[in-house]
């Protein structure tokens, strides 16, 4: 039933109310350098501010094992984390309402050059409107949003009438093994929420990813008789054009996918890390590159590698040097498929109500070309998944920020939402 409106006015106030303690919050999430590997810090930082807040707290770690076994596992590599888990639960006095999951993920990609940006990459600076630091966007806004929406609905009085679950997962920019952990803990729901930074709209249909390496292994001479020898990392380079092919071949085929077909460029493939040879003056004996591609929904990642290994192996065939020495493929991160999020869902009529009393609009769907975690709910949990967000800038990229305004304002739709989605009764005192 949708919220009175003195109620749905009284909750966006609410949040208005807590936004500057929400605003600290979050800059102590992104003065937290976490990175891959590196984030127990954050993790046990939110792992303290549930608990403060009197929820249930789980804490555990990925099953490598039990991940490799699923479907949906991704490959894991030694440089991937082993930071832990952590979900805090809300339980109500009596389950009255439809049960939640709250999923945020804290690590965050690396920065790059420092001199690049303007100011300290986890300086969590604001000017104006914009919040400035790695991951302030993705997503540890989203993150902070998650209790803050909470807290809001005490701060009135109010706590859900039926049992939400605070998710803090890692692994999500190399893996998604972390959400897949979720999963396999056996925790669900009956909907998902996850606040990436989707500029206000919600994701109907998301591509899955895939990580690979090829790594090319060359003849070394010293460069005066480099005709005797074979340049690894020129090899390398023809190898680049014939996956460039393979990705003009997967954007000829958008027509056929439903959410797709009105994209410019859905098929991205990023070579995005190059390493080869020991010396100048030393023809390279070898030369590995690092890719990232996306897939279309529907599609396994399995028969995606399948197509990326035979496609390689068939240009080496024809290759002088490469025929004699062929290139190894090996799959090292993400092995993602893609989700499509169907019209009709009451979750998504809910959010939409809730969108636009915060915001006054319509709220807008669309295509994302990038991994998100909600892939997990949607193809195993089999539950509705819900990726909605604050407006952002140049994540991944230089000078990354968050709008907080924006923030704002989907924090107000999420209180809205998790009202009328779980409904509510007293808070415990």
């Amino acid at each position: 039933m949708a919220l009175q409106a003195d109620l749905q006015d009284k909750i966006i106030q609410a949040v208005a109310d807590g936004f500057d303690d929400q605003i600290a919050f979050t800059q102590e999430l992104v003065r937290m350098p976490s990175l891959r590997g590196h984030e127990h810090p954050i993790q046990d930082f939110v792992h303290r501010a549930l608990q403060s807040r009197g929820y249930a707290m789980d804490r555990f770690y990925m099953d490598r094992e039990a991940i490799a076994a699923h479907p949906g596992g991704s490959k894991f590599s030694d440089d991937h984390s082993d930071a832990p888990i952590v979900v805090g639960i809300h339980r109500p006095r009596e389950e009255k309402g439809r049960s939640l999951i709250l999923q945020s993920h804290l690590d965050v990609v690396p920065e790059g050059l420092h001199d690049m940006w303007s100011d300290a990459p986890f300086s969590a600076r604001i000017e104006g409107d914009w919040m400035y630091g790695r991951g302030a966007g993705d997503m540890k806004a989203g993150a902070a949003a998650n209790i803050f929406a909470l807290d809001a609905l005490r701060r009135i009085g109010l706590q859900p009438a039926a049992t939400v679950y605070v998710q803090s997962v890692v692994e999500e920019e190399s893996t998604g093994n972390g959400a897949l952990q979720t999963f396999l803990q056996g925790y669900t729901a009956d909907a998902v929420f996850i606040p990436e930074p989707e500029e206000e709209m919600l994701v109907r249909a998301n591509t899955g990813v895939l990580w690979f390496q090829v790594q090319v292994r060359g003849v070394p001479v010293h460069v005066r008789e480099m005709g005797e020898g074979a340049n690894a990392i020129d090899g390398a380079t023809r190898i680049m054009a014939v996956l460039r092919e393979m990705e003009e071949d997967w954007n000829a085929e958008k027509g056929e996918h439903p959410h797709f077909e009105d994209e410019a460029h859905p098929i991205n493939l990023n070579i995005g890390k190059i390493e080869g040879g020991d010396w100048a003056s030393s023809v390279p004996s070898w030369c590995n590159i690092d890719c990232r591609v996306s897939i279309y929904p529907g599609r396994s990642a399995d028969d995606a590698a399948r197509e990326i290994t035979e496609r390689i192996a068939a240009f080496a065939q024809k290759d002088s040097f490469l025929s004699n020495n062929p290139p190894k493929v090996v799959f090292n991160g993400f092995h993602a498929e893609g989700y499509v999020l169907e019209p009709g869902t009451e979750a998504e009529a809910v959010l939409g109500r809730a969108h636009e009393s915060a915001i006054g609009a319509p709220l807008e769907s669309f295509m994302t070309a990038g991994y998100l975690d909600t892939r997990v709910y949607a193809l195993y949990n089999k539950i509705p998944a819900l990726c909605y967000g604050p407006k952002s800038r140049n994540i991944h990229g230089i000078d990354e920020c968050v709008s907080l305004e924006s923030v704002k304002r989907i924090t107000a739709a999420m209180a809205l939402f998790i009202a009328e989605w779980c409904g509510t009764e007293a808070a415990d005192a």
